[in-house]
């Protein structure tokens, strides 16, 4: 895309065309250890919208950012980068690591959110022993172990059902795993272990916010949720059926439905 920004952009929708994006773009960005084509199936039902997505630093085409990792460096070259896209502000909604980025932006520059969508994710910094486990991860995968070390989250990101009954989802998810960049694992966990608490941050937003969680999501339960839903002034609280922690794969109708009518809301307010 314009050679000025320092990630990965893609568009989508109404923004597909080249130029200038005259309306209130939705940028989502995208879980650990994922890419951008995360999106795939959501951005699908939503091109109605402008739409745009990004490739975090070391996933997909995004280069890594020079310095310690971290969030807040990942939120500045998002908010640069739009600025370069002649966006100064957007609806910008993320899932998992995708949700600390939005919050890391919402923090810095509150002035770019004109609507918020957190969706599986939470607001606490992580505890000694999660901080911990990511510094360890990033290690394991920078050495024998390489992209491997997150295999795991087949089981902990689907839920039960998606599990027993959706093979080709086990199947997609799976592969994307395998594909996870080691560069970009060992960054991005070293970012998400440095980054600090939010639930400050979240009582500073008038913008039309979104919670979304996935009835089964393991990693971040529905205490939680209600929990980062209760700090926010503007709220939907949505939990999608039969969906875990990586909802975007297992319902996208329903992600894209909650992020529409947070979309809608953001418009009406402006």
């Amino acid at each position: 895309m314009e050679p000025m920004t320092k990630l990965a952009w893609q568009r989508h929708g109404t923004t597909a065309a080249e130029g200038s994006i005259d309306a209130l773009p939705l940028v989502l960005l995208h879980a650990f250890p994922f890419d951008s084509s995360m999106w795939h199936d959501v951005v699908a039902e939503l091109d109605d919208l402008p739409v745009l997505t990004v490739d975090a630093p070391g996933f997909g085409a995004s280069p890594l950012l020079p310095g310690e990792p971290s969030l807040d460096a990942y939120a500045e070259a998002v908010v640069s980068d739009l600025a370069e896209l002649g966006v100064d502000r957007a609806v910008i909604a993320g899932l998992s690591m995708g949700g600390y980025a939005a919050l890391a932006i919402a923090a810095a520059r509150p002035a770019v959110i004109a609507g918020l969508g957190l969706l599986d994710t939470k607001a606490e910094a992580d505890s000694e022993q999660a901080m911990a486990n990511r510094l360890a991860m990033a290690s394991q995968a920078e050495g024998e172990e390489g992209s491997a070390v997150v295999l795991g989250l087949v089981q902990a990101g689907l839920s039960p059902v998606t599990l027993a009954h959706r093979p080709q989802v086990v199947e997609a998810v799976r592969q994307a795993l395998e594909n996870a960049p080691r560069e970009g694992i060992a960054w991005a966990q070293r970012a998400m272990a440095a980054r600090p608490d939010r639930l400050r941050t979240l009582e500073m937003i008038s913008a039309p916010a979104l919670v979304l969680r996935g009835q089964h999501d393991g990693m971040t339960g529905a205490v939680e949720a209600r929990h980062l839903a209760g700090h926010l002034a503007h709220v939907d609280l949505v939990e999608v059926p039969e969906a875990g922690h990586f909802a975007h794969v297992e319902a996208p109708a329903a992600v894209a439905g909650a992020l529409h009518a947070l979309y809608l809301r953001s418009i009406r307010a402006r």
